[in-house]
């Protein structure tokens, strides 16, 4: 298939800025068997059923964007990209000259870093002093909200740009689809008998990575970091028991089931996944898809295509241009029932 297929013509004006004023505020386009249908997001509580399992992705987005300089001089950006441990990271670092490994950059004006050494896009960095990382980025870094957001991330953001249910720091982008929950939503589900479980992977850069390829198959995934509890593979099989359905909020949730499943069972545990689903994929777990509008010729453009069928979710994109839904990250959201 050509990444052509997967275009589609979006107003920026459609592009959200802003997260509605309450959470939850958003409009939801339903995506089932039968057609489309306009609805609200604060009716999600009667569109699903007793004994269905909604699953989430608790990752946390850490404020991975740090701004500095170079010992030998010249401006510096860093952006992390994943945590390797105490004191190191793997981050994309942008400025006007390569920093050689061995070389030294001071960020936020007090945190010097040494450069170890570079592996493919990414640069290896190790912050020198005694306190770990994640502490230093969650005082000196800066919320790194999505390209396509225009503003600078303020005080809205720190709160907005991250769930609820968020509990495991590890993420530079939001798990979006999450971000329409609050907790009067979770307990309206919880008192219509929905159970609650909890995926973690860490949603990185290249989530937002356009496919460039003329060829899907052509295009290199990049690889994220999750992990499938125990308790979450143990409600999955009860829901299925129970003849409830599994609803995956977010992609990245899904990617997690998903990737969990390769082997045609379900397995807890943490590992990497670089999946890369598109139209002919075989679902083996998620039944029901809960998800943001998507950009343009991307993978997760592919990916709901694959899970509500390529002919109707192109369509319900027509549809959602047309009557002017919110897109992308803080926008409105999307209740897919899986095509087959």
């Amino acid at each position: 298939m050509r990444t052509d297929d997967f275009d589609f013509i979006l107003p920026e004006r459609l592009i959200a800025q802003h997260p509605p004023l309450q959470r939850g505020a958003s409009r939801l386009l339903q995506v089932g068997k039968t057609g489309l249908k306009d609805s609200q997001f604060a009716d999600l509580h009667g569109l699903v059923h007793g004994h269905d399992l909604l699953v989430l992705n608790d990752t946390r987005v850490l404020k991975a964007r740090l701004f500095g300089e170079k010992e030998s001089g010249g401006k510096v950006e860093v952006l992390v990209e994943r945590v390797l441990g105490e004191h190191e990271v793997l981050a994309q670092v942008r400025a006007s000259k390569t920093p050689k490994p061995g070389s030294r950059l001071l960020l936020a004006e007090k945190l010097r870093v040494k450069v170890l050494g570079r592996e493919g896009e990414f640069f290896h960095l190790c912050f020198e002093g005694a306190a770990a990382v994640t502490a230093l980025l969650e005082r000196y870094g800066h919320l790194p909200l999505p390209p396509y957001i225009a503003h600078v991330a303020g005080a809205e953001d720190e709160e907005r740009y991250q769930t609820v249910f968020a509990r495991e720091p590890g993420a530079v982008a939001a798990p979006t689809a999450g971000l329409h929950f609050g907790e009067t939503m979770l307990q309206a589900l919880r008192d219509k008998k929905v159970d609650i479980a909890y995926v973690t992977l860490h949603v990185g850069a290249g989530t937002f990575k356009p496919v460039r390829a003329e060829n899907i198959e052509e295009h290199v995934m990049h690889s994220e970091r999750y992990t499938i509890p125990q308790a979450t593979v143990d409600a999955i099989r009860e829901a299925k028991a129970k003849g409830g359905r599994i609803i995956a909020v977010g992609t990245t949730s899904l990617r997690a089931l998903e990737s969990a499943a390769a082997s045609g069972e379900l397995v807890a545990g943490s590992g990497e996944t670089s999946i890369f689903i598109t139209p002919g994929y075989r679902f083996g777990v998620v039944d029901v898809l809960l998800t943001n509008f998507h950009l343009p010729r991307s993978t997760l453009l592919m990916l709901v295509c694959a899970f509500g069928g390529m002919e109707k979710m192109l369509a319900a994109y027509r549809h959602a241009v047309e009557k002017e839904y919110r897109f992308f990250s803080y926008g409105d959201a999307m209740l897919i029932e899986r095509e087959q």
